[in-house]
């Protein structure tokens, strides 16, 4: 992450735990999900938290948000989920000011769900020059062991 205060979306944010801990950690912070009522809790938590994120409904293939405003992208377990990962990266970054980073926590789980690293980073070169993958696969991370791919993707341009 560059240095706070630097301007953050957390697309798919859910009940908003990256974004109270980004807006935490100094961040401007703008969270955008889907669901109202995961909006809701991520409000929620940012009031008891005493710091402030903005929220916006949207769907995080097309995020309601403006061209080169942001310093980072950051979706979590999001990208998997889409119906056009392409699409949706294309659109992510967009969002992105010259510099900008794409933050993306991802995996590919011993279910068969989700994405392996190496497609993911595919999809972020068909865009951008840089990306680079590191491996979530500490058990201090998860309690234990795992079995399946976890990992964080950064590029930087």
């Amino acid at each position: 992450m560059p240095t706070a205060p630097a301007t953050v979306v957390d697309l798919g944010c859910g009940t908003g735990s990256l974004a109270v801990l980004l807006a935490q950690a100094g961040y401007a912070v703008d969270g955008v999900d889907l669901s109202s009522r995961m909006l809701a809790v991520a409000k929620e938590k940012a009031e008891a938290a005493g710091v402030s994120v903005g929220l916006r409904e949207g769907d995080a293939a097309k995020p309601p948000c403006s061209p080169g405003t942001f310093d980072v992208v950051l979706a979590r377990h999001v990208l998997w989920a889409m119906p056009d990962p392409a699409a949706a990266l294309g659109n992510w970054v967009r969002l992105l000011k010259p510099g900008g980073r794409l933050v993306l926590v991802e995996g590919r789980w011993f279910t068969g769900a989700g994405i392996s690293a190496d497609e993911c980073e595919r999809l972020v070169r068909a865009r951008r020059e840089d990306a680079t993958v590191t491996l979530l696969d500490d058990p201090a991370l998860w309690g234990g062991p795992i079995e399946d791919e976890r990992y964080l993707l950064v590029s930087r341009s």
